[in-house]
């Protein structure tokens, strides 16, 4: 586990209100981002992501999900179905869980424990990058989570 800092990065993105049992239902975005990127000639600079506000892990609560992708510049005269951005820079802290992404909530307990610990300051932000996404072996799955904090 570490604190850093993440730089910025420019993003197409989707956005939608959510709850825990729906995410699954937003699955599909991720290719529908790399053929609108591919669409605009743009180079993909990175594995998509998953950025949440407001979550908590409170199943009915709803909270605001981007489904995003790491792509070369931001369209300024884009007018399509998703939307661009480039982020500010991303105090976190981060982990790498390896496999199933039902496992996640023990790594997001770890994180919170060592927030509490060190007297970090939570920002309500969080974000998963899928570094490796296999959906037939789950016990395959990498991804960083990062826990955004005030510093």
């Amino acid at each position: 586990m570490q604190v850093k800092e993440v730089k910025p990065i420019n993003f197409v993105y989707f956005r939608t209100e959510a709850t825990l049992s729906m995410l699954q239902n937003f699955l599909p975005v991720s290719k529908e981002l790399f053929r609108e990127a591919v669409s605009h000639d743009l180079q993909i600079t990175g594995p998509v992501h998953w950025h949440y506000f407001g979550f908590s892990m409170d199943e009915r609560k709803p909270f605001i999900l981007e489904v995003a992708l790491p792509v070369s510049e931001v369209l300024s005269h884009y007018d399509g179905k998703f939307h661009f951005k480039r982020t500010e820079p991303f105090k976190c802290v981060s982990i790498i869980h390896e496999g199933a992404w039902n496992e996640l909530p023990s790594t997001y307990d770890k994180m919170s424990q060592f927030i509490a610990k060190h007297k970090l300051e939570p920002v309500a932000c969080n974000r998963e990058i899928y570094i490796n996404a296999d959906f037939n072996f789950p016990e395959a799955n990498v991804t960083e989570v990062q826990i955004g904090i005030r510093m």
